[in-house]
C-alpha cells in the first residue's frame, strides 16, 4: 500500500477513494478500521470513519487506531480527508486529529487544503468559498451539527491547536510544485490556496516524500503521480433490482434534489417527531417502498428553521440520532427482503446505513458526479453523496446508472 486516507466520514471517504481510483491507484474503502489484512495488491486504502462529529477524544482515537492499520499495510503517506467546507464540532475535531497524527508520524510541515474546484470548492487568501460565497455565507452557517461561521480556514484551525498555522498564498501555488515546497515552513499545518484543479496537483507533487496532508479529495489529484500511476476509469457491472432513495442531509443542494425527485416519484417524510418518539412502523414503511414501481424517497431533509425547532425541542443530536437510527433500521429490512440498489444523501446518514448493512468493504466504482462514485458490497449498490454534491436530478440519473454496465 503506498497511500492511507483516514476520513472523517463515510461520504467524504468514497470522494477521495474516487479521486485516486480515476488518477490510477488500486484503492479499497473500509467502514471502521478492519480486524485483519487489506488484499494484496492495494495501491490506496481508505479507512472511513464517524469522526466527524464525534467527541473529540473518541476521533483522535479512532484516528490513530486508523493510522496504526494503515502503516501495518504498508502505507508511506497519511492523508486526513475531511470535509471540502473544513466543518467540525465547536471543540474542533479537525485540529486535534491532526496534533495526533502529527505527533505520531513525526510530521513537520503539513499541507492542509479543502479545495474541490470541480465542486465549487476553492481557498483564496487563506479563506474558504463555496462557489463565490465565503463559507459562512454558503448555507454552511446553519449546518445542523457543525455551523460555520467563519471562512477564514487560517482562523478555525488556528482556535484548535497549538501548533502555529501557516499560508501559502495562490501567487506561489501558481508557480508549481517547487515554489510551494520552498515556501513551505519546518513545522506547523500550513494552509495551502487553490482555486483549480491543476494547483491541486502542484500541491500533490510538493507533497511528495511527506508524512502527512490534510484536505478534502483534491489533495489526492496529484498524489498518484508520484508514484508513477495515471489516470482509468473504474469498472461497473449493472445492478438491477428494486432501489430506495434515502436523505438525510439538510443541505441547500440535497433540498433542491429531494424537491425536484418528489415532483414525480412517491415519498414519504420521516419527521423529527416521529423518529423520536418511536411511532414508524419499520416494516410497514419497507412494504410500501417495496410495491413501488419507481424507486422511492423517503426523506428527512427539511428547512433550516425546521431543523432549529427540532433541536430545539429534542435537544441538538437527539434528533438526528433517532433519524439515523430510523435510515438505519429501514435500509437493514429491505437489504434482508432483496432490495439492490440505495442511492444515500448526507454523510452521517451514509454511515448509519452502510454500519447498519454490515458493510466493511467497498469497491468502487465509476462516478455518479464529482465526488461521488457508484459502489458496491455483497451484490449492493449504493451511491453515498455528501450533501451538496450532485446535480438537481442527482437521484434519478444515479439510480438509472447503477442499472448499466460501465
Amino acid at each position: 500500500m503506498k497511500i492511507g486516507v483516514i476520513a472523517d466520514d463515510f461520504t467524504g471517504a468514497s470522494d477521495i477513494a474516487l479521486t485516486l481510483a480515476e488518477a490510477g491507484m488500486r484503492v479499497a474503502q473500509f467502514n471502521g478500521v478492519p480486524e485483519g489484512d487489506a488484499a494484496a495488491g492495494l495501491d490506496a486504502g481508505v479507512v472511513a470513519l464517524k469522526s466527524r462529529t464525534a467527541p473529540v477524544q473518541e476521533a483522535v482515537a479512532e484516528s490513530l487506531a486508523a493510522c496504526d492499520w494503515l502503516l501495518g499495510q504498508g502505507a508511506a503517506q497519511i492523508v486526513s480527508k475531511v470535509c471540502s467546507t473544513f466543518d467540525s464540532t465547536e471543540a474542533g475535531n479537525i485540529g486535534p486529529v491532526l496534533d495526533a497524527l502529527a505527533d505520531k508520524l513525526g510530521a513537520g510541515a503539513v499541507p492542509v487544503c479543502p479545495a474541490f474546484p470541480e465542486n465549487g470548492r476553492s481557498v483564496y487568501q487563506g479563506h474558504l468559498f463555496v462557489a463565490d460565497r465565503l463559507l459562512n455565507e454558503s448555507g454552511m452557517e446553519d449546518h445542523p451539527l457543525t455551523p460555520m461561521k467563519d471562512a477564514d480556514i487560517r482562523r478555525v484551525l488556528a482556535a484548535q491547536t497549538t501548533r502555529p498555522v501557516g499560508h501559502v498564498a495562490a501567487g506561489t501555488v501558481l508557480a508549481g510544485a517547487d515554489a510551494i515546497r520552498a515556501a513551505m515552513p519546518q513545522t506547523g499545518f500550513v494552509i495551502v490556496d487553490a482555486i483549480t484543479d491543476e494547483n491541486l496537483i502542484e500541491i500533490g507533487r510538493a507533497a511528495r516524500g511527506m508524512p502527512l496532508l490534510c484536505g478534502g479529495s483534491g489533495i489526492a489529484l496529484g498524489l498518484p503521480g508520484n508514484f508513477g500511476l495515471g489516470p482509468r476509469q473504474p469498472a461497473w457491472h449493472a445492478a438491477p433490482g428494486k432501489g430506495v432513495v434515502l436523505s438525510g442531509s439538510c443541505s441547500r443542494a440535497t433540498r433542491g434534489q429531494v424537491a425536484r425527485y418528489l415532483q414525480d416519484a412517491p415519498s414519504r417524510e420521516v419527521t423529527a417527531q416521529e423518529a423520536v418518539d418511536g411511532s414508524i412502523d419499520i416494516a410497514a414503511l419497507a412494504d410500501w417502498v417495496l410495491a413501488q414501481e419507481r424507486a422511492p424517497l423517503v426523506y428527512s431533509s427539511a428547512d433550516p428553521e425546521v431543523v432549529r425547532a427540532a433541536q430545539a425541542a429534542f435537544g441538538r443530536t437527539r434528533a438526528a440520532d433517532a433519524i439515523e437510527a430510523v435510515f438505519s433500521e429501514l435500509a437493514a429490512t429491505l437489504v434482508a427482503r432483496g432490495l439492490t440498489r440505495l442511492v444515500v444523501a448526507g454523510g452521517e446518514t451514509s454511515g448509519a446505513v452502510t454500519t447498519a448493512l454490515g458493510l466493511t468493504s467497498l469497491t468502487i466504482g465509476p462516478r455518479a458526479a464529482p465526488g461521488v462514485p457508484l459502489v458496491s458490497a455483497k451484490g449492493i449498490a449504493l451511491a453515498l453523496k455528501s450533501g451538496n454534491f450532485g446535480g438537481p436530478d442527482f437521484f434519478r440519473e444515479t439510480l438509472a446508472l447503477m442499472e448499466t454496465d460501465h
